[in-house]
């Protein structure tokens, strides 16, 4: 598997406990050569830092506009702590790009927002398949390895804020 070039999946030393969180992960069908290493990718990546595989929950959605209700589904579980979104639109012909990138990063974000937990854009938004390929284990890393990092590094703050807060579970934290 090849490295990635961004310094913070090279420095990051998990603080928190990462045995106990438990992460959901929810990844488009289309495109599977490309979304199928996104997964594989962070799959590894959580392994690697101690995630338990039984508390690594997969499910596939048709394509990357699902993304967000998927992602909405896993993260009111009651034991999701945070939720990774993986996907591959490729640059088209016609406007169709512009509406579905706009239309999943703005779920995303607003989904994050309704659950108060870390939902994390791990979707590729490349020119071309190989640009794709590039980023799903190629030249460029795996980005399922950088989305599963900021997973943990966003939990890792949650956590954090919790212990300088002398709070156990943040307003409106559903999960741990």
């Amino acid at each position: 598997m090849a490295t990635t070039n961004l310094s913070t999946v090279h420095d990051y030393q998990p603080e928190g406990n990462v045995k106990n969180y438990r992460i959901g992960i929810v990844t488009a069908q289309w495109n599977p050569e490309v979304t199928g290493a996104l997964l594989r990718g962070a799959v590894h990546t959580l392994d690697r830092y101690g995630v338990p595989q039984a508390n690594i929950l997969t499910h596939s959605v048709p394509g990357s506009f699902e993304l967000t209700l998927g992602a909405q589904w896993l993260a009111q579980q009651h034991n999701i702590d945070a939720v990774i979104c993986l996907g591959c639109i490729i640059q088209g012909e016609t406007r169709h790009f512009d509406f579905i990138s706009q239309a999943v990063a703005t779920g995303i974000t607003e989904v994050a927002l309704k659950t108060n937990k870390p939902i994390i854009f791990g979707v590729l938004t490349p020119n071309d398949q190989q640009q794709a390929l590039d980023r799903a284990g190629g030249v460029h890393g795996n980005k399922g390895d950088e989305a599963a990092i900021t997973a943990l590094q966003m939990l890792d703050l949650n956590d954090a804020l919790l212990k300088s807060s002398g709070l156990q579970t943040p307003i409106g934290f559903i999960g741990r």
